[in-house]
């Protein structure tokens, strides 16, 4: 097995102890920091969104294999110059006003930065008007909102409804998911609706090309 390929592997195993050695002996080797990241971790992290989506592989294992890249990268992100990392396009995520659930957004957060988004976590209990004000700020190409509750969906109607009456926002594109949430209830709101994480992804890819 070849370093990328051994990259690759602590990531979709989740080796948090090896991932950082290996890197380095990669870099030490002479290789290009940009080529550890597309064809050992982020190759890694494909696999672990294809093993997600076909029920090979589980929330605390890709939880893991996240934290695993996070380590690489750690090493890495010093070395990458302007330009070496391809963007996907920028999105802000949250989980609504009233709402405490984290689990299934960190998951696709997650997920996205590995299919190179640039993501910026508002945490939860995230108000409508928190959400505007961080859309204005890093103009994201899609706001990404979660809810887990009934109750809750009512503040991710408001978040809606305040992005599209204010100039500056209406167009950014809205990607809703979370228990509640539904297709039906998306195309009412004006939003775009994923079933699960490894659908955000797609998703999101759709709405940025």
């Amino acid at each position: 097995m070849d370093i990328l390929e051994m990259i690759a592997n602590d990531v979709v195993e989740g080796e948090m102890d090896e991932i950082a050695d290996h890197v380095q002996e990669a870099l030490d080797g002479g290789m290009e920091p940009k080529k550890v990241l597309d064809e050992g971790m982020l190759k890694g992290m494909n696999t672990v969104g294809d093993l997600f989506k076909e029920g090979e592989m589980f929330v605390p294992e890709v939880l893991m294999s996240a934290k695993t890249m996070d380590e690489g990268m750690e090493i890495l992100k010093p070395l990458l110059k302007e330009g070496d990392v391809t963007k996907a396009g920028v999105v802000v995520m949250a989980t609504v006003k009233g709402d405490l659930h984290d689990i299934g957004k960190k998951l696709v957060c997650m997920m996205l930065e590995g299919a190179g988004f640039e993501i910026h976590d508002l945490g939860v209990d995230v108000t409508p008007e928190e959400i505007r004000d961080a859309v204005k700020e890093k103009n994201p190409d899609i706001v990404g909102m979660s809810a887990m509750l009934t109750t809750t969906m009512l503040s991710m109607q408001d978040t809606v409804a305040l992005l599209k009456q204010d100039a500056t926002t209406q167009n950014v594109k809205i990607m809703i998911g979370g228990a509640p949430a539904n297709p039906d209830v998306a195309t009412e709101m004006g939003a775009n609706y994923s079933a699960d994480a490894s659908a955000a992804v797609d998703l999101a890819v759709s709405l940025v090309s």
